[in-house]
């Protein structure tokens, strides 16, 4: 990645526009979490429903403090062995969130991606990211910047990391202080995450 891509999709950020970014398995489509307008037009992009959360990426524990009201004790086991990867933790929304990225549930999702350049963009932007799909609704999800470049055009920056691996998204779990429910199946496998959990039940 060139710094001068950087910069550029820095810019666009901070403009509250849209930016397609890699992450470990596709890439993702994102936008400032704390902008309203910003998380509105990646709805807008991905021709999603009103109710239907938008997941996040941090740089650190530290920018997830942000995001997230509190961090329930099996989540820290979880995000102690398994972040930075591909684990989005669900777990109880920070007030300032917009509403738009919980559906009106009181949670959000949130993972630290451990793609480079995904992980540069946010820390150098100093503020969460969308991490949804970069894709509309029911197509597939983009592999490369010009399967991206074909769905949105120029409407969004790009930040090209060569063609990704695809495969599966990011495992979702929802995490309580008490037990933790698998949400979607993907590339973290159920099994070392009830070795992680020990005690704490996986359903």
């Amino acid at each position: 990645m060139a710094a001068s891509e950087l910069d550029a999709a820095l810019a666009t950020l901070r403009r509250d526009g849209a930016v397609v970014y890699p992450t470990e398995t596709f890439y993702g489509l994102g936008a400032r979490a704390f902008a309203p307008e910003a998380v509105a037009g990646v709805a807008r992009l991905k021709g999603r429903d009103a109710g239907k959360p938008i997941a996040l990426v941090v740089a650190d524990t530290a920018m997830l403090a942000r995001v997230v009201a509190r961090v329930p004790g099996p989540a820290r086991r979880l995000i102690d062995a398994f972040w930075p990867g591909p684990l989005t933790l669900v777990m109880p929304a920070h007030a300032d969130l917009p509403a738009a990225l919980t559906g009106g549930s009181g949670m959000i999702g949130v993972r630290v991606s451990s793609h480079p350049i995904a992980r540069a963009l946010v820390a150098a932007l100093g503020e969460p990211l969308t991490a949804t799909s970069a894709n509309p609704g029911g197509a597939a999800p983009a592999l490369d910047v010009r399967a991206a470049w074909g769905y949105f055009g120029a409407a969004v920056a790009y930040v090209d990391g060569g063609r990704l691996a695809g495969g599966l998204g990011s495992t979702v779990l929802l995490v309580a202080d008490d037990a933790a429910r698998v949400v979607r199946r993907g590339a973290t496998s159920i099994e070392a995450l009830r070795r992680a959990l020990g005690a704490t039940p996986l359903s």
